[in-house]
């Protein structure tokens, strides 16, 4: 390739890692997100497997073997991704399955990649098919095959890429083709954490962004995040700020109370969005059952935002069941929408 190809394919590489970056809370998350492997918190089988997967590789002298991370957002996936990278001392480069729209895109970084490099892409199932295609050998073989030309004039090039790590993560592992899913060497699901270890990443991150808060103020605020740490961390900033602006700054369980109730968290986490489709579901189609997508169209919103941040919350609470009819509530679902104070009838999923 000629200097300004190279700087044109090198520019437009970056512009796809980059693309997902965002300012402002992302910045604050990402200051909250545990450096090395003994930090992380919860999931403590998967962290015991992926030490012996990178401990192995830094043995080998190699880099680590693929890895495929699935389960609901928030979980860690993205942390764990760059823990990977520093346990190493590898570069984390950043992508999304989005973002990948034609194979020249997945290529351009491909070929930017420096040897050991980890490149994660978060969203993977959603790489279009001739995207993930192009994946394939890279994965394998460490090589790429580029078509040049079109018509009879065609050919293949064949380019030898540096041994590198790819982590994946996705929301819906159901969606990784099988040949893709069988090129990881290493793949791990992530679970909700207890109540325990909430509390523990609550205290954690309060420390690392100076704010007071007591033992109950932590129970309180990990009581009501949905077994996810991501939620967790977003309700201690909006309870940080109802204790700076209208209590005396120290977090704990009666400010925490008072705060998440202002910001329509209830006794279990859900939000308004949450209790939208629950009471749609009980009271606008009768307790189901009522389809995915006349459901998001009755309270406006995208059905994947329903299906992929809603629905797993509810379904583990028992407040709804998938039918091959619809969605349809349960007793403890109408419980809840009828009676949403009473702790004594709800099941709590953080143990």
């Amino acid at each position: 390739m000629t200097d300004q190809t190279s700087d044109q394919t090198s520019g437009h590489a970056d512009d796809m890692l980059a693309r997902d970056r965002l300012p402002g809370e992302d910045r604050v998350d990402a200051s909250l997100r545990p450096r090395h492997l003994d930090e992380f918190v919860g999931q403590p089988r998967i962290r015991r497997q992926l030490d012996l997967v990178i401990r192995g590789a830094i043995q080998r002298d190699l880099p680590v073997d693929h890895v495929l991370l699935s389960g609901p957002p928030g979980l860690g996936k993205t942390s764990l991704a760059a823990i990977v990278a520093t346990e190493v001392g590898a570069i984390l480069r950043t992508t999304s399955g989005p973002a990948l729209e034609r194979p020249g895109d997945l290529a351009a970084i491909l070929t930017n990649l420096e040897a050991g490099d980890v490149l994660f892409v978060d969203e993977i199932h959603r790489m279009s098919r001739p995207v993930e295609e192009v994946l394939y050998p890279a994965m394998e073989d460490f090589q790429l095959d580029i078509i040049v030309g079109k018509g009879p004039a065609a050919r293949s090039i064949r380019i030898e890429l540096p041994r590198f790590t790819l982590i994946g993560a996705t929301t819906r592992s159901g969606l990784i083709a099988t040949p893709l899913r069988d090129r990881f060497g290493f793949s791990a699901h992530l679970d909700y954490y207890d109540t325990a270890d909430l509390q523990s990443i609550v205290t954690r991150s309060a420390g690392v962004l100076g704010i007071p808060v007591s033992d109950d103020g932590a129970s309180e605020i990990a009581r009501r995040s949905r077994g996810t740490p991501r939620i967790a961390n977003r309700l201690l900033r909006r309870v940080r700020d109802y204790a700076e602006v209208e209590a005396n700054g120290t977090v704990d369980a009666t400010t925490a109370q008072r705060a998440l109730a202002i910001f329509d968290v209830d006794e279990i986490g859900l939000d308004r969005l949450d209790r939208r489709i629950l009471e749609a579901i009980v009271g606008r189609f009768d307790s189901g059952p009522v389809g995915l997508a006349t459901l998001a169209t009755s309270v406006g919103e995208e059905a994947d935002t329903v299906e992929d941040v809603v629905e797993p919350f509810l379904l583990q609470l028992g407040f709804i069941q998938r039918t091959p009819r619809g969605r349809i509530a349960t007793a403890a679902g109408r419980r809840h929408v009828g009676q949403a104070s009473d702790d004594s009838t709800l099941f709590d999923p953080t143990g």
